[in-house]
């Protein structure tokens, strides 16, 4: 199972609410470093993670939900944990570094 595709009408329930770690990868199909670091989010997100959440986020049809979140550049990794951004990492990182940033 590869991440989900977050809306804003998901946000309430999937991420603010959630009591789960939630990864949010913000990105863009012309992005190239985004199409880079896709298989990472969804091996990662095939790793079935113990209370672990992943989610992808394109900037281009969710505007308003990449602005929440300040989104300045892409990709850009959310992570949250009840309601709150506990980490942030803009660029390509590599698998070891992403799941670092949820534990």
């Amino acid at each position: 199972m590869s991440a989900q595709a977050l809306t804003g009408e998901m946000l309430e329930q999937e991420v603010m609410n959630s009591r789960s770690t939630v990864l949010i990868d913000f990105w863009a199909e012309w992005c190239g470093p985004c199409r880079m670091i896709a298989p990472i989010i969804d091996e990662i997100a095939d790793m079935n993670l113990a209370n672990v959440k992943v989610f992808k986020v394109n900037v281009d049809s969710e505007p308003e939900l990449a602005g929440k979140f300040g989104i300045m550049s892409i990709p850009t990794l959310v992570v949250m944990k009840c309601g709150k951004r506990i980490a942030t990492a803009i660029g390509v990182k590599s698998k070891q570094d992403i799941i670092n940033m949820l534990v």
